[in-house]
């Protein structure tokens, strides 16, 4: 059927057609021998031992074979667990490298395990595995790489301009009604011109998906209970599109599929940003299945145990951990990350569990060799790099933490938002940082406010409609006696948990939601917003989706008056952000008057008016405060160099439950100054008739609520 092999190319690793033939290479330092597996389009498989070995590196060419050939690999060589050595020749292995995996995962049956289910329990993971899987294991695909970008490239937007919006491949479009249905929760769905029209009227700037990389989709522990795994964060591949969220096929076409939809998104102005994860793999624990690196080389790619290699450290609560500290590991990350910016045209990229990723051994270490080769690497110093700065293992939390290139999710931000609206104690303070970009957590080593990425909500937790209707979590779904997810929320249900018709109730929460949106958008630092947010979207009070890939994760298109306004209102407040540079600096407060100009940047009052005292922060029962921002005194020049000013707001934050009345600060004889009201979040809209204060007239701030002023000058 095949041709002689030739004995190819060392690199690229992976599969790669040059137009006549495809050169196949894998990398395996302790293996003994290595057989390519074709599969024809009966599933009938022909093996062909790779004779030739450099540097670790077994490879061959055969003419002939081109786009759309599946294949996978057998690796031969010892088994000894205890030695962290799992070769098993009787299991298929996915290409590390394959740019497309034709099907997925099914089942979990005995057959895609090295060891024998027929062990004792206690050891079962030693005993040798005889059963063939090849009928379960998805097939690595070659692929054409070309593609016609029409000039596309990376978009750069500055950090500063820039919004994400955090999303799922398939629950974006999946029930979306002007999309055709063939289309819905694909590549292709998103690309279309409905969901793209969406996007651009609400002001997004980047697109953030949720996991694209091949990962396990049907465990058996979720096949078990009628689930699966939605969220997608167990890669079995780095390089490859998932091909469940393909349209138009899966030996090749998934590529395609893919790229056609960033250059769609790069024409409407929007970036794309990868989740990915990189820390560890949806093979598990060491009574996890064999389905690519651990039974390519385990010991090279997993870190163990040292005093017992037969088990795997585990810093991310999945069952293992990449070995980072390994070359090999670390150009197989390398190379995934400048082939989804070079070839598939990806503006960035975060990382999940990121102080994984710095473990040299067991500490994090902020200078570990995978930052300083990414900070090294030419493709990867100009694109977007964010962190999910913690991980499972003691000392994960790492918020603040990390080198300069790199912005993080500010968890502290998101933590001390919540608890300021819901009213608890002593966080004015930890408010006005997080307000004016976290300069505690980022000024010191040098970075700017655009490493904090801010966000109240994100995939991993309650939706913003759910963070102001329950206080408990309600993952009764997800068939584990809701005992998954955090248990610790800082939510508040504005008094009756889950859905209600007290109308006080409903516009509480209404008003909630728009004072986290507000206080989102205006803050200094990076803008994320969940995905559905702007539209009310609901997990019915589950904060752990995971499993999930249904009506209960899916963006319901169909919305009420209040959810219509919602979006209204959202898609002002980032129109409102991008007009205006004072809530988007580039460099920090001063805090201070300005040599020679009788104001400051910023300043912080009492409701009465007063400038804020070092004591003053530290009441714990104090609520409310006021925030002048000048737009005269940005620090910053434009794109070209030019002189840049703004308008000056006022900003009244009230989380009391009463309505409090903030006078007009004499300071800077601000008081002296005509301020037009532009948002009140007790209505669902930007003010539209004019009202204006001035002198001593007070401002009333109803509780719960925010107030912006604008200067007239």
């Amino acid at each position: 059927m095949y041709v002689a092999l030739w004995p190819g190319n060392v690199y690229p690793l992976g599969s790669y057609w040059d137009g006549k033939g495809t050169n196949f290479a894998l990398f395996s330092e302790n293996a003994t021998a290595v057989e390519l597996c074709l599969f024809d389009r009966n599933d009938k498989e022909t093996r062909i031992e790779l004779t030739e070995l450099n540097n670790f590196v077994w490879h061959g060419y055969l003419p002939g074979i081109g786009p759309g050939q599946r294949y996978g690999f057998r690796v031969h060589g010892p088994w000894k667990p205890q030695e962290g050595l799992r070769f098993n020749a009787n299991k298929l292995l996915i290409d590390p490298y394959a740019k497309a995996i034709d099907g997925v995962l099914r089942g979990s049956g005995a057959e895609i395990f090295g060891y024998s289910w027929e062990g004792e329990e206690a050891g079962k993971d030693l005993v040798f595995s005889e059963l063939d899987d090849a009928h379960l294991v998805p097939k690595s695909v070659v692929v054409d790489q070309s593609f016609d970008w029409e000039g596309d490239q990376l978009l750069r937007t500055p950090w500063h301009e820039t919004i994400i919006y955090e999303t799922h491949v398939k629950g974006l479009t999946k029930s979306h009604p002007d999309i055709p249905e063939e289309l819905r929760g694909t590549y292709a769905g998103i690309a279309h011109p409905a969901a793209i029209e969406h996007l651009q009227r609400l002001g997004i700037t980047a697109l953030e998906l949720m996991p694209v990389h091949h990962f396990l989709a049907l465990p058996g522990y979720l096949l078990d209970k009628g689930l699966t795994n939605y969220w997608g964060y167990d890669s079995i591949n780095y390089f490859a599109p998932f091909s469940g969220y393909s349209a138009s096929g899966t030996l090749g076409q998934q590529v395609t599929e893919f790229k056609k939809m960033v250059k769609a998104l790069h024409r409407a102005g929007i970036e794309v940003i990868l989740d990915v994860v990189y820390n560890h793999t949806g093979e598990g624990n060491h009574l996890g299945p064999s389905l690519s690196l651990r039974g390519i080389d385990n010991t090279v790619y997993y870190r163990l145990i040292d005093d017992d290699k037969r088990l795997y450290m585990d810093f991310t609560g999945c069952g293992n951990s990449l070995y980072v500290g390994h070359p090999q590991v670390l150009k197989l990350i390398m190379d995934s990350l400048r082939y989804w910016v070079t070839e598939m045209h990806v503006d960035g990229f975060r990382f999940d569990l990121a102080a994984a990723l710095a473990r040299e051994l067991f500490e994090v270490n902020s200078l570990s060799a995978f930052f300083d080769i990414i900070h090294q690497d030419p493709v990867l110093a100009d694109v977007k790099l964010i962190a999910e700065p913690w991980d499972l293992g003691e000392g994960g939390y790492q918020v603040g933490q990390f080198p300069v290139l790199w912005s993080e999710w500010n968890g502290r931000y998101r933590d001390t938002v919540r608890d300021f609206w819901r009213g608890e104690k002593e966080t004015l303070g930890e408010f006005a940082y997080c307000f004016t970009g976290s300069p505690d957590l980022y000024s010191l080593n040098g970075r700017r406010p655009n490493a904090s990425i801010n966000f109240v909500t994100a995939h991993d937790g309650f939706t913003l409609n759910d963070l102001v209707s329950y206080e408990e979590k309600h993952n009764e779904a997800n068939g584990e006696n809701n005992w998954d997810g955090d248990e610790h929320n800082r939510s508040w249900n504005c008094g009756v948990e889950g859905e209600t018709d007290d109308p006080e109730i409903l516009l509480l929460r209404e008003r909630q939601r728009r004072n986290f949106l507000a206080t989102l958008m205006l803050s200094q630092g990076i803008p994320m917003l969940l995905g559905g947010d702007e539209m009310g979207r609901t997990q019915k009070g589950n904060n752990n989706t995971y499993c999930q890939d249904n009506q209960l994760s899916w963006f319901d298109w169909n919305l009420n008056q209040d959810n219509e306004d919602l979006v209204n209102f959202t898609r002002e407040l980032i129109y409102f952000r991008r007009q205006h540079p004072v809530f988007r600096r580039r460099k920090w407060f001063q805090g201070r008057p300005i040599h020679g100009k009788g104001v400051s940047d910023i300043a912080w009052f009492n409701p009465d008016g007063t400038e804020m005292t070092d004591e003053q922060w530290n009441i714990g029962y104090a609520k409310a405060i006021a925030v002048f921002l000048d737009g005269n005194q940005l620090a910053s020049p434009g794109s070209r160099g030019e002189h840049i000013s703004d308008d000056s707001f006022l900003m009244f934050f009230n989380a009391h439950s009463e309505t409090i009345e903030f006078n007009l600060p004499t300071v800077f004889r601000l008081d002296k100054c005509d301020w037009s009201l532009i948002i009140d979040t007790k209505e669902p809209r930007f003010i539209r008739e004019e009202k204006i204060y001035t002198g001593n007239q007070a401002v009333p701030v109803v509780g719960r609520s925010l107030v912006l002023l604008r200067r007239l000058e």
